[in-house]
């Protein structure tokens, strides 16, 4: 079965309202004394794919939530298509929500989970029976109309959820973690089709998500939220390449992070003191000599040499390796830090061992820097 990128990156919210179909304004939910979501901004263009992605707890499913009605903002509103929604229930929102726990009727078939919200409005039946044909086929479960949900595989349920979903045409669909309940195998799979249902229909997702991984490969733009706040809006190659903050680097992927002193600027890169070493990294315009800061450098970008006399290196000793077929991964003991390192496998290249002594080093536009 098959259902089925990049967009501008900018402070939260700075995505012009003109051509979206949902802007979020400066929300802020609180649960007795707590601050679930903290003045959270951001604007979703019509027909995007948009992930907010956190750890558990961050807020982002109460965001989703606040988005389809589910929970009253104490501050801020949600505009759909340009539509301020107050405090409109989510039946009066041009939204429909697949939700994590699946809440299919178990005693109902296919053809009548799907039907329920369509019966629900009153319509004619063969206006009924025509837009569940139509969802059914979009999701590849036409035959399976008169099955019992409990005769369904995990796969198959949650493709019936995501046609109930669509049945009812939504301007934006919100997805909360749709996927996390599957097998490994069955995630991937359906995170392809997702991506290409959601580009065939043209429809506005709104995607909620703890794995990164899975936020990268589906999302045209990720919303990276952390404590209710949102840290960072971007494409995932603008994320992952240009974290905004320390909490945004060290989420997004692998990374290693050392705490560093500039001493230098030139050009594009600066030099910055490393513990008792001097190392480069790419300038984002804000750093001044004598600045704290935080390095970035993934461990693709990390090259090992055999110690001798290199500048702007660090070294140290090999302290674990791993053998994964196309990369070999290296925990490197530096004084003061763990590094770690990610090479390239190439038959016949040797390889270093438990216990050597190694320079580490990077290109300097390879490696980036945050606020400490």
């Amino acid at each position: 079965m098959t259902l089925g990128a990049l967009g501008g990156q900018g402070p939260p919210g700075a995505l012009g309202t003109r051509g979206a179909d949902l802007d979020v304004r400066a929300i802020t939910k609180r649960f007795g004394t707590v601050v679930a979501v903290e003045a959270v901004s951001f604007t979703v263009r019509a027909g995007e794919f948009f992930s907010l992605l956190g750890p558990s707890g961050c807020g982002k499913t109460t965001t989703l939530r606040a988005i389809g009605g589910f929970e009253t903002v104490d501050e801020g509103d949600v505009l759909i298509g340009g539509r301020p929604m107050g405090r409109l229930p989510p039946n009066r929102r041009e939204t429909n929500m697949v939700f994590q726990r699946l809440a299919l009727f178990p005693h109902y078939s296919v053809f009548d989970n799907v039907a329920f919200g369509l019966r629900m409005r009153r319509l004619p039946a063969s206006e009924v029976g025509r837009r569940i044909a139509e969802a059914l086929a979009r999701v590849e479960l036409g035959d399976l109309g008169a099955r019992r949900i409990g005769e369904l595989s995990g796969g198959q349920q949650q493709r019936v959820a995501l046609a109930r979903a669509l049945v009812n045409e939504p301007r934006v669909l919100l997805l909360d973690e749709p996927l996390s309940a599957l097998d490994l195998k069955l995630r991937i799979q359906l995170q392809e089709e997702l991506k290409r249902l959601q580009r065939s229909l043209g429809t506005t997702f709104i995607y909620v998500t703890h794995d990164q991984g899975e936020a990268l490969a589906m999302s045209d733009r990720i919303g990276v939220m952390a404590g209710g706040r949102l840290e960072q809006v971007g494409t995932p190659l603008e994320i992952y390449e240009r974290p905004a903050t320390r909490f945004v680097a060290g989420f997004i992927g692998d990374a290693n992070l050392m705490e560093a002193v500039v001493e230098g600027v030139d050009g594009e890169t600066l030099v910055a003191r490393v513990g008792d070493a001097r190392v480069r990294a790419r300038r984002q315009g804000w750093e001044h000599v004598g600045a704290g800061l935080t390095i970035c450098v993934r461990p693709e970008r990390v090259r090992i040499v055999r110690p001798g006399g290199q500048a702007h290196v660090l070294v140290g000793r090999v302290e674990d390796r791993a053998f994964s077929g196309s990369l070999v991964k290296y925990r490197l003991a530096v004084p003061g830090l763990r590094l770690h390192a990610a090479v390239p496998y190439v038959h016949g290249t040797p390889l270093f061992e438990v216990g050597d002594a190694v320079a580490v080093a990077w290109d300097g536009d390879q490696a980036v820097t945050v606020p400490a």
